[in-house]
């Protein structure tokens, strides 16, 4: 991959940019936003790592600025802030991933592994059921003609379920798809979010799309409720 790291720590910028030449990648460091926005509006990189708080120009500024100008490589914002308002700017303003720091380098360079791979093949299908609509590249949700709010938990876990129409899933094998590996939650983290998802795309509604299993977990319903 050739990428872009964008990220006023020096120190850290380096490491990571070590780590990921000497898995063969080839990586550009900018340290500032504006020196970030004006690389990445040139072209050429698999995959743009864009810190948020950056001198010169904000994170979101910056990839503002690039998807305002047509720039559509894929964007992966770091940030030392964990709270899912804060990943749900990021996603609106066009990010296709989002990490917070301290992380991984191994989690860092399978995720980056991912958007690229995601890039090669194409924007993801928009997701179907009934009126009950989710695009995964505009990361938008919508029933009929109203759309919907949710957060990145929210969204990855409804697009996860919708990619699976009528399939008993259990609480388990979803919090390990769905959740980052580091997680050391339980499954009741998967019946809270449920119960979150059916208060915003069912219960306003009228409709159960997302169906109780006993003794399993959950079933999605392919008519979208």
């Amino acid at each position: 991959m050739k990428v872009l790291l964008v990220d006023d720590e020096v120190g850290l910028a380096h490491a990571i940019a070590r780590g990921l030449r000497a898995e063969g990648h080839s990586v550009d460091l900018a340290h500032d936003g504006i020196s970030g926005r004006d690389a990445a509006q040139e072209g050429g990189y698999d995959v743009v790592v864009l810190d948020i708080m950056l001198p010169g120009l904000h994170g979101y500024r910056v990839l503002e600025e690039l998807r305002d100008s047509g720039v559509t490589t894929p964007v992966m914002m770091l940030s030392a802030k964990d709270g899912e308002y804060d990943q749900a700017d990021a996603f609106d303003l066009g990010a296709d991933d989002y990490l917070t720091k301290p992380f991984s380098f191994l989690l860092l360079t399978a995720r980056l592994r991912a958007l690229a791979r995601r890039a090669r093949t194409g924007p993801s299908p928009v997701l179907r059921a009934g009126d009950l609509v989710l695009d995964p590249t505009r990361h938008r949700v919508s029933r009929g003609t109203t759309e919907i709010a949710l957060t990145p938990r929210e969204f990855a876990l409804l697009a996860y379920l919708m990619e699976r129409p009528d399939t008993a899933l259990s609480k388990l094998t979803i919090l390990q798809e769905v959740w980052d590996d580091a997680f050391d939650g339980d499954v009741n983290n998967v019946e809270i979010y449920v119960g979150y998802l059916r208060r915003k795309i069912d219960v306003p509604f009228g409709r159960t799309s997302i169906r109780t299993v006993r003794g399993v977990g959950y079933l999605f319903e392919a008519s979208g409720g």
